[in-house]
């Protein structure tokens, strides 16, 4: 199954460009193939320290601040998702990715999940189900694990489980055999330039599917389905909206009918699942990745009771709705991957009883109009506003108590001090953490770490 991939490296020249975690696995993949192959290396930093690559001797290396210049020179050039190319003509550029490589040999299942939010959760969701049911499922893509590693792994009869960032599909020719696409937001304007294009780079996710391959799309995302409704799909594209009835529909899809997730096809309908069992996703937006997960199940005829069960037992991902725990009657959350402010929003509304928010980061350039508006109006009565956007944002809220730090410490020491007991606390930035942390992980970890050492 590998040898097109090989076939379409060999011979070339080839720019592996960004050498981080996935750029190390594609060098890593090609050596391996291809020992003798003359390669290069694009970076903006210098970051090659491994003997195994500065001794190797038919290796190049390009870095600096000029890195991008002269890509026209090369035959392939393989991106990392973390390269942004904004401001390049990329027209004759041959682009692709370890997922544009992996789709477009055809020669593998695949399952890939993109989204806004909830991609994460949703990915992981829907590997937990399958390998529940005995499957040979990998979880890969841009939930950290770069499909090279394990592609020596597949056979016919794996399933690779993808989480799929809109810079992952920008430059794709060919989709998954099943897709889903969970939401489209403003996000990524500072690699994307326009909201246009990124949600144009989101759709080819079903761009290239075929007759035979599947697609499931969320209906109340309005700026998703309008983009549906003119686009020209050719793939089986399976409605999901968690937020009308069924009986007042009569077209196909997945949809919530007296407290059941419901699957309607041709006028009959199934019941899927009950909305109040317990489990551990809270929250609308989690019943839409329930939802899209039992449509998966569905599509490739797993048991669907197990399915359930996997689902209920499912634990949030970390950093995301993450209890750190209950200290002095406070409750904790960790909520780091909301870098967008409809997710905050959902967080909000999911946990319920949240008394201080602690939010701020990185300006991406989206607008925060309505998520001012709903902080305005909202229960939370204490906002904790962090640089840049929390600051920006906490000076043109009215009588809210509203307080500006920076220091994690400082922040987690002054929501002991005014969040009351018996309500929660929640980090959900609602931006990208990249103005004074390395990633949302870190900002999650020093918040969780802050509030153990507040409260011995």
């Amino acid at each position: 199954m590998q040898a097109e991939i090989i076939k379409r490296i060999e011979g070339k020249k080839v720019a592996i460009l960004g050498f981080g975690k996935e750029g190390i696995s594609t060098y890593k993949y090609i050596r391996k193939h291809l020992p003798n192959q003359k390669l290069y290396i694009v970076s903006i930093e210098n970051n090659v320290d491994n003997p195994v690559v500065t001794e190797d001797q038919n290796l190049d290396f390009i870095f600096g601040s000029d890195y991008l210049n002269n890509l026209e020179e090369y035959d392939l050039i393989i991106k990392s998702p973390g390269v942004p190319l904004k401001d390049i003509d990329v027209t004759k550029l041959n682009i692709t990715s370890q997922i544009g490589l992996v789709l477009e040999d055809g020669g593998f299942f695949t399952i890939g999940i993109t989204g806004s939010k909830g991609k994460s959760t949703t990915t992981s969701l829907i590997y937990e189900v399958l390998k529940a049911q005995n499957k040979d499922a990998y979880l890969l893509g841009n939930i950290g694990i770069p499909i090279f590693d394990y592609i020596e792994n597949f056979n016919e009869n794996s399933y690779l489980v993808i989480e799929m960032a809109a810079l992952q599909l920008e430059y794709v020719k060919a989709s998954p055999n099943i897709a889903c696409l969970l939401n489209l937001f403003e996000e990524h304007l500072d690699f994307f330039g326009t909201y246009e294009k990124y949600c144009l780079a989101k759709l080819n996710i079903f761009k290239y599917q075929k007759n035979n391959d599947i697609g499931f799309y969320n209906e109340n995302n309005i700026t998703l389905n309008n983009y549906i409704q003119k686009g020209n799909y050719t793939s089986d594209l399976t409605k999901i909206n968690c937020t009308i009835d069924l009986k007042d529909t009569n077209e196909n899809g997945i949809y919530i009918e007296n407290d059941f997730i419901c699957y309607k096809f041709n006028g009959q309908i199934k019941k899927l699942y009950n909305i109040n069992d317990e489990r551990s996703l809270l929250g609308t937006h989690n019943l839409e990745n329930i939802a899209f997960v039992l449509g998966v199940a569905l599509k490739l005829n797993l048991d669907i009771e197990l399915a359930i069960k996997t689902i209920n037992n499912f634990k949030p991902l970390e950093h995301r709705m993450e209890l750190v725990g209950t200290y002095n009657g406070i409750t904790f959350y960790n909520d780091s991957i909301a870098t967008i402010p409809e997710a905050t929003i959902h967080c909000i509304e999911a946990l319920k009883n949240v008394d201080t928010l602690i939010f701020g980061g990185k300006d991406r350039g989206i607008s925060y109009d309505d998520f001012i508006d709903y902080l305005q109006n909202c229960s939370v009565n204490n906002f904790i506003c962090m640089p840049n956007t929390g600051t920006n944002i906490g000076k043109m809220l009215k009588n809210k108590n509203v307080y500006f730090i920076s220091d994690m410490q400082e922040i987690v020491e002054k929501a002991f001090e005014i969040t009351k007991k018996g309500k929660s606390c929640l980090l959900s930035p609602a931006a990208s953490s990249y103005n004074a942390f390395k990633n949302f992980e870190e900002k999650g970890r020093l918040y969780k770490e802050a509030v153990k050492n507040c409260a011995k």
